[in-house]
This record gives C-alpha cells, sequence and structure tokens, in this order.
C-alpha cells in the first residue's frame, strides 16, 4: 500500500525517535543517574510503529519490559517518559513505574511490564471491553494488542490468553517479535518450533500471519490486514510473528557473551530497519536525504530537551509514598 509523503515522514519520524530515546539512555544509564533495570528496543522500531500507525485512539495496547519504543509508537509524551525513567514526581507514573512500567491509559497504553508474557492476559480483557462496547458507526470494533517476545511465547499465561481469546471472540491480536534472544537464550534452543512461533498461535484456531520485522513497509501492510480481519465483529483475534532484530542486550550491562563473533556489526549493517527504510524511500524518490536529516536533527534537539528537563525534574517526596497506592480497602 502507498503511503504518502505525509505518512512516511511520520512513520521515519515515529523510528527515529524511539532510536534516538534508547540511543541517548544507553548513554546516560553509564552516570548512574538511572535506578534500576532498562531493556532498550533499538533495532526493533519498525514493529512498533508498522503496527501502532495503524491504531485510533479508542485502541489499546499491553506492553513488554522492553516497551519505550511501543509507548512512544502509541503517542506517549516524550519528555513525560523521560522523567518517569529519571524518577521524577512530573514522571507519566509519579516516578513509580520506571522503564519498566509506564503506562498512559489515556493514549490507551494499559503499560508496560516486568513479568514475562503478563500482557496476555490483560489485552483479551480489553479486548473483550472493546467487544461489550460493540462496533463504531463503521461496524468496526476496537482491537487490544499484546506484544510479546520470543520468551513469552513460552509462559503459560500467553497459551491461557490465547485459548480465552479464540473461544470468547474477543478481537486481541497477539503480536509476537521474534529477536530470537529470550533473555540470553538462542530461541532455537528454547523454543520447540524454534523460528515458527506464529504456528503455536494457530494451534489455538486463530488466524495468524508473519512478515519481515525490520522492513517497516512489510510491518505496516500486514498489520493493515490483520486488523481489517480483527475489526469485524464475529472474526475473533489474529496472532503475528515479525522476524527482527535487537541490537542491545537483553538489559544494559548484559556483556552478551551468547552473541556470536561479528553479529551485532552484522545486524546493524544488514537488518537496520531505520537504514533500510530510508534507502526504500530515497531511491523511490518519495524522501530526500535532505528531508530526513532535518528529522534527525529536530530529534536529536527534542531528546536532549527530555533529558535536560528530566535531570532537573523534582523527585517524589516523603508525602507521596502512599499515593497511588491500596492503604485500605
Amino acid at each position: 500500500m502507498q503511503l504518502n509523503r505525509e505518512a512516511l515522514t511520520r512513520a521515519y519520524r515515529q523510528m527515529k525517535l524511539i532510536r534516538e530515546f534508547e540511543e541517548r539512555l544507553h548513554e546516560e544509564i553509564q552516570t548512574g543517574e538511572i535506578a534500576g533495570f532498562t531493556h532498550l528496543y533499538c533495532g526493533q522500531e519498525a514493529v512498533a510503529v508498522g503496527v501502532c500507525e495503524h491504531l485510533t485512539p479508542r485502541d489499546k495496547i499491553v506492553s513488554t519490559h522492553r516497551g519505550h519504543g511501543h509507548c512512544l509508537a502509541k503517542g506517549c509524551d516524550v519528555e513525560g517518559m523521560m522523567k518517569e525513567i529519571w524518577g521524577s514526581q512530573d514522571g507519566l507514573c509519579n516516578g513509580k513505574g520506571g522503564s519498566m512500567h509506564i503506562a498512559d491509559v489515556e493514549k490507551g497504553m494499559l503499560g508496560a511490564n516486568g513479568i514475562v508474557g503478563a500482557g496476555a492476559p490483560i489485552a483479551v480483557g480489553a479486548a473483550l471491553s472493546a467487544k461489550i462496547d460493540g462496533p463504531d458507526a463503521e461496524g468496526k470494533l476496537g482491537v487490544a494488542i499484546t506484544f510479546s517476545g520470543d520468551g513469552a511465547c513460552n509462559q503459560g499465561t500467553t497459551f491461557e490468553a490465547m485459548n480465552l481469546a479464540v473461544v470468547t471472540k474477543a478481537p486481541a491480536i497477539f503480536v509476537f517479535e521474534n529477536n530470537h534472544y529470550s533473555e540470553h537464550t538462542g530461541n532455537a534452543y528454547a523454543v520447540g518450533t524454534r523460528d515458527d512461533i506464529a504456528s503455536r498461535a494457530e494451534a489455538f484456531g486463530m488466524k495468524v500471519w508473519r512478515a519481515d520485522g525490520t522492513d517497516f513497509f512489510a510491518v505496516h501492510d500486514c498489520m493493515r490486514e490483520v486488523l481489517e480481519y480483527v475489526r469485524v465483529p464475529g472474526n475473533g483475534p489474529a496472532a503475528v510473528e515479525f522476524d527482527t532484530e535487537r541490537f542491545f542486550g537483553h538489559f544494559e550491562g548484559d556483556p552478551q557473551r551468547y552473541r556470536g563473533e561479528g553479529e551485532i556489526e552484522r545486524i546493524r549493517t544488514t537488518r537496520d530497519c531505520i537504514r533500510k527504510f530510508r534507502g526504500s524511500v530515497t531511491e523511490a524518490g518519495l524522501l530526500s536525504d535532505a528531508d530526513l536529516d532535518d528529522i534527525d536533527t529536530a530529534t536529536l534537539d527534542t531528546i536532549e530537551a527530555a533529558v535536560k528537563a528530566s535531570r532537573a525534574a523534582p523527585r517524589p517526596g516523603a508525602a507521596n509514598v502512599l499515593e497511588n497506592v491500596y492503604i485500605n480497602y
């Protein structure tokens, strides 16, 4: 499906924003100012953006511990996210969520989750809510999407959620980002179906799709088909597997001794979704290098401003300790 100039520009801007957000965090974490574990999304930007560019404010997503890209793609505020990661009272979750638990319900982002596979049941619940609400004026249902990795595909919670979605015909979409590593273990060793996660979902009785997760256009076209199917009342859920790569370790500080020699350099050279996007649109004359360079510059300025604001933002005080938690029932 041919995208117009405005859509192409927005897609590149979103992917570049995620990339620079993550690259800057990779630097800032070394300073010791950011507490807790951080899991970076670099390399997988085409999946988050290719999926979320189709979504409406009515649609919901649930993320993972590697969730910054999903948040940004769904429209969460850059500065609010950066402040949250810095532990600021002004962060999206008042500094109590941190990197692994960012949420913005108003944007339809129901939360990142530090528990592997825990997002799938939440998404099914949101999908059932959308089913109960019924279709819009065009006869289309809202949807709920859960992002999972090749590690979560082994979790019982994910299996139970897929089964429940099929049984209830919930408009849920299970997006599996297969980056080939469950923490530090290759999927050829840890996943019985190896490089075919989608077939597991198919066994539950739902339709499945597969696409190259390092190609924005492949992701975008695939998700258009998936959403057209799931939005039809009565069709029920679907699953899609995107073959992708992560450029950094499982967490910041991961020595990555499980990687093959030259592996990171190879995937950064041959499977970088932003590099591939840039090459495609400039060769086709849809956008120029100058157009994209301007976006790059503006993105770096945005990230720099967010970091400066986060460093100066107030931290939660003693009076905030008991806010947003249950102290009685």
